[in-house]
């Protein structure tokens, strides 16, 4: 045996080592790629948990039950019942579920969640509570809080309410929101 055949038989193995690191970094990449989409997947799951326990639960319903039913006649009637000067308990109450709200339409934004998935949870309650408070949280963003304040809480809003008439047509807003009003 020559130097010429040791030499291409070296050759020969250190290309196959090459291509068998290759092929396991390729392998090794793909199993990576599988564990970070499940845990991505887990930790989307444990997001929607975690909402859904801070909204969807007894006293979340009782809050939301609350902010449904409050009445005013204007932005100064308004102030004078539930702001933050008068009546605090009712300022934290609305402003938690504002931000939550907020919170979940920064996800749907940066698609960290589906909104349909949002919306099968039941998220179509962000629709009524931005609507109902519509002119007074365009009143304060306009005023004290500038243009960009609950712009996702808006999104997420008008998304599940997108959902809701795509999937009932007919469907209309409840002018009377929470409010039991009987049959004529």
């Amino acid at each position: 045996m020559d130097i010429v055949e040791i030499q291409a038989a070296y050759y020969m193995v250190a290309a196959t080592g090459v291509l068998v690191a290759a092929i396991f970094y390729i392998l090794n990449l793909r199993v990576s790629q599988r564990n970070m989409k499940a845990t991505l997947q887990t930790r989307k799951l444990q997001l929607a948990t975690s909402l859904a326990d801070n909204l969807f639960n007894e006293e979340g319903f009782r809050r939301y039950c609350e902010l449904m039913n409050m009445e005013w006649r204007d932005y100064d009637d308004f102030e004078k019942k539930y702001g933050s000067d008068f009546n605090p308990d009712n300022y934290a109450k609305r402003t938690t579920s504002s931000y939550t709200f907020n919170m979940v339409g920064t996800l749907l934004k940066e698609k960290l969640v589906d909104p349909e998935m949002l919306y099968d949870m039941g998220m179509i309650g962000a629709s009524f509570i931005w609507y109902k408070f519509e002119d007074v949280l365009l009143y304060q963003r306009k005023r004290y809080m500038g243009a960009d304040h609950y712009v996702n809480f808006e999104l997420l809003a008008k998304e599940m309410m997108r959902i809701k008439v795509e999937r009932d047509p007919s469907y209309k807003m409840p002018k009377n929101f929470l409010t039991y009003v009987p049959e004529k």
